[in-house]
């Protein structure tokens, strides 16, 4: 996997995908991160790279012809075709589907914008798709492709010690359910105790649990991930018991 990033702070995503989990999954070699910064290709003494919009307004635009030259650069330095997918709050959110649909491409180009966006007509002309991490804005793209270079790098084979852990993750799975809690030791605490199950040694018990916790949690907090009617008779009647247990916690 080859990430290009278009952006006039190539330094943050360096810094930012050299930790941790992403950070190994680079030194494996995994996947390759490069940089682009369009003021490199900008011309003239002050290598401008925005200017005032057309029509007034406050903040600048970042303009065409140095978008232009960089993005030109990107595509000579490596002949695999690649999307151009800008961050942007305009385009469509990001979803753990879209994360693994992003994990099985050789090579994406990112496009981070700054101050008040990018001149329109180049949009329009260079990029393939917007991604938006939620309705919100942020002073830049960098934090979105940076949060799209750590989403996908983790799905790179190899990158997790466990395999199976990508899989457990929330959003995973057939209906894309919330996780399920975790715990460690101690296994008492004035915070109180791990399940039982948890220390049972019982495996179909512990899956069971998880499951269930899992169809809990996804009700109570995103109950809009799922269709109940959509579940099968095993994951309706866990539903249904943990719903119970819940109820019976109430009762004085």
């Amino acid at each position: 996997m080859r990430f290009d990033v278009i952006t006039l702070f190539p330094e943050f995503l360096a810094q930012s995908a050299g930790l941790g989990v992403v950070g190994r999954a680079q030194e494996k070699a995994l996947f390759s991160l490069h940089g682009w910064n369009p003021r490199d290709y900008a011309e003239g003494n002050y290598r401008r790279v925005d200017d005032r919009p057309f029509g007034g307004g406050p903040g600048m635009v970042m303009l065409i012809e140095p978008l232009q030259a960089c993005l030109s650069a990107v595509r000579a330095a490596d002949p695999t075709p690649a999307p151009v997918i800008y961050l942007s709050p305009q385009g469509r959110p990001l979803t753990q589907a879209k994360v693994r649909e992003l994990a099985a491409l050789p090579r994406m180009i990112l496009l981070c914008g700054r101050y008040e966006g990018i001149d329109e007509r180049f949009l329009a002309g260079a990029v393939d798709e917007e991604i938006s991490l939620g309705d919100y804005v942020l002073s830049g793209g960098e934090l979105g492709a940076a949060v799209i270079i750590d989403a996908v790098a983790r799905l790179q084979e190899g990158a997790l010690n466990d395999a199976e852990s990508a899989a457990q993750d929330s959003f995973e799975g057939e209906l894309g359910l919330l996780d399920c809690p975790h715990f460690s030791q101690p296994a008492q605490h004035p915070l109180g105790d791990v399940p039982n199950v948890l220390r049972s040694g019982n495996h179909a018990a512990i899956a069971n649990w998880r499951r269930q916790q899992s169809l809990l949690r996804t009700w109570q907090r995103r109950p809009e991930l799922f269709d109940e009617s959509t579940l099968n008779k095993a994951d309706r009647k866990l539903l249904a018991q943990a719903r119970d247990g819940l109820e019976s916690d109430k009762t004085p």
